[in-house]
């Protein structure tokens, strides 16, 4: 046994006997409070989808070629996405060599669009919120909005948008 180092002549102090107490109170609990069954797989599962159901909700196809009754461009897509307060709309068409042209517009004061793809980003101005990629290579992609002003009290400076493909 040994003194109490934090308290001058204190009681000597037995690190066992903690042990001894911290084992009882956790029988304890356990007995009185169980954790609920499959509480720890629940626990995992939302922390794993928390951010799937606000990608959802923040991605909405408007129309695309396989969706459109009429003839249009083949790979043609219009997207819209919105977090409540700013809204973009993207539209992708085909162009030379394979590659796709993204236009799009936004709502909001915007200060800078970037083109986020295989962790390179690309930027452009933005003129009154419409805003163009030229050349764009099929793939996964994601646009980062950024905001001159927080659109309302409380809002954010940048809008990413969920994965989308081009």
């Amino acid at each position: 046994m040994t003194s109490d180092p934090r308290t001058p002549g204190a009681a000597p102090h037995d690190a066992a006997d903690d042990a001894a107490l911290f084992a009882a109170l956790r029988r304890t609990w356990q007995h009185v409070d169980p954790v609920p069954a499959g509480l720890i797989d629940d626990v995992v599962a939302a922390v794993a989808s928390a951010d799937l159901g606000r990608e959802y909700a923040l991605l909405t196809l408007v129309v695309s070629d396989a969706t459109s009754a009429v003839r249009g461009d083949a790979d043609m897509l219009t997207m819209q996405f919105s977090d409540g307060q700013t809204n973009v709309l993207v539209h992708i068409t085909p162009a030379e060599r394979d590659a796709r042209r993204l236009d799009g517009w936004v709502d909001g004061d915007v200060a800078d669009v970037r083109l986020v793809q295989e962790g390179i980003e690309r930027h452009t101005a933005s003129d009154g919120g419409r805003f163009a990629f030229d050349d764009v290579a099929p793939g996964i992609a994601r646009l980062r909005v950024l905001l001159s002003a927080p659109p309302a009290a409380g809002g954010s400076t940048e809008l990413l948008t969920p994965r989308f493909e081009i």
